[in-house]
């Protein structure tokens, strides 16, 4: 009788795991977009990584204002409403999310306040996983120097969105004390009700000789080159690996896993580079 039992259990486990209908949504960083299939994440990048789902079709690619606060109803709530209408229209059970940046600030708020809005538990109740790719999840001391305005602000224009309300949500302060009253998943505080874990991005590549260097745009590489000599020596051009990995969990960072051990510069890290979106759509 025990052993049916086990069997039937098991049986009923394969049955549900056979019959979830997964479903993976793209959600990008700072900056207000409207078409971030081709402008943000690039269509060879997405093809790659949904190839690992049971139905390659079953993805949104959410395009919202996170030019402004995580709380926002423009950026989070933009987020829990193209999310729910991608649930409610695919009939989604098991969603995996892919962030990148501070698009993993906005998704973290959501898991973190359930009572926020009607939307949230629902959303937090279908996601299984969420794959953080370079999370600022400790702000940058890079944001710090856009609002001080000594420069940086022309310099970063491209990468930062200049001095918005999501820049000055990343100063390295602010953030401290969001990860302390309304965030979970950092050290000392809740964990979060799934799985979050990060791709650190940990050096920058730009030498001109370097056939690697030219993956996203090589006048980027160069950027970040720059801007790198402000972070950390383990940093992606834009934030520390520290940052990246305050939140959750890390899975890898960068060079252990890509083709060829390259590294992954903030802008390669939304890119189809070394092998990324398939190492992704593995563990999806």
């Amino acid at each position: 009788m025990k052993i049916l039992k086990t069997g039937l259990i098991a049986a009923c486990l394969l049955c549900c795991h056979a019959f979830a209908n997964e479903g993976v949504a793209f959600v990008h960083g700072t900056g207000k977009q409207t078409n971030a299939y081709d402008d943000y994440w690039t269509g060879s990048f997405i093809t790659k990584v949904t190839a690992g789902l049971p139905n390659s079709s079953n993805f949104t690619v959410i395009n919202c204002d996170f030019e402004q606060y995580m709380w926002d109803s423009r950026a989070s709530g933009c987020l829990a409403e193209q999310l729910t209408s991608f649930i409610n229209a695919k009939n989604i059970t098991s969603l995996k999310v892919i962030t990148h940046s501070n698009g993993g600030n906005v998704m973290r708020w959501i898991l973190s306040n359930p009572t926020w809005d009607s939307r949230y538990p629902n959303i937090i109740n279908k996601t299984s996983r969420v794959i953080a790719v370079a999370p600022s999840s400790g702000g940058t001391p890079l944001a710090d120097a856009v609002v001080a305005g000594n420069g940086f602000e022309q310099t970063l224009g491209w990468l930062l969105g200049y001095a918005s309300d999501a820049v000055k949500m990343q100063q390295v302060s602010w953030m401290a004390s969001y990860n302390q009253s309304w965030l979970y998943g950092t050290p000392g505080r809740p964990s979060l009700p799934t799985v979050f874990e990060n791709i650190v991005g940990s050096d920058v590549d730009s030498a001109i000789w370097d056939g690697d260097s030219y993956c996203g745009g090589y006048q980027n590489q160069v950027a970040l080159e720059v801007t790198q000599n402000w972070l950390d020596s383990c940093s992606d051009g834009f934030l520390n690996c520290s940052s990246q990995s305050l939140a959750g969990s890390t899975w890898f960072v960068d060079k252990s896993r890509t083709r060829g051990r390259e590294p992954l510069s903030h802008q390669q890290s939304r890119r189809d580079c070394f092998n990324l979106p398939s190492i992704i759509s593995s563990r999806i």
